[in-house]
């Protein structure tokens, strides 16, 4: 069941959809809006371009925290588009992960009457406790 505070979160998130066609694609296809722990909220949308160089609604409002705040755990979060509520991609759930550890327990709209925490989304995210074994360091 949805909280006020989700369903809130659901309406800030659809403010901010509105498909415009631009030279490269399409933009505002998706919009996204979060919570921090501090209950700052941040809003993003998509950008869908040529040659796969866009990116996510999710990056766009994660990018706004982490730019405008020294916050990286998010407790709630929905992505819509004009046709309803849609997941995270995989790729957005990684990032949620890899920004920090206590974001399994952030809480994911994914339906009008339902949500679930990214862990259950995410059954095998990449542990980088050890960085050894992670190439990236």
């Amino acid at each position: 069941m949805l909280s006020k505070q989700d369903k809130r979160l659901i309406k800030t998130a659809k403010k901010y959809i509105g498909e415009k066609p631009i030279r490269g694609g399409f933009v505002k296809e998706v919009g996204c809006a979060l919570v921090t722990e501090k209950g700052r909220v941040f809003v993003g949308v998509n950008m869908d371009l040529a040659s796969g160089i866009g990116f996510c609604a999710e990056h766009t409002a994660i990018a706004q925290m982490v730019t405008q705040t020294d916050e990286t755990h998010i407790k709630r979060l929905v992505s819509v588009q004009k046709e309803g509520i849609l997941t995270p991609c995989g790729r957005c759930r990684e990032i949620m992960n890899l920004l920090d550890v206590r974001n399994f327990e952030t809480e994911i709209i994914v339906e009008e009457d339902k949500k679930v925490k990214l862990k259950e989304l995410l059954p095998m995210a990449w542990d980088v406790s050890d960085k050894s074994k992670c190439k990236a360091w």
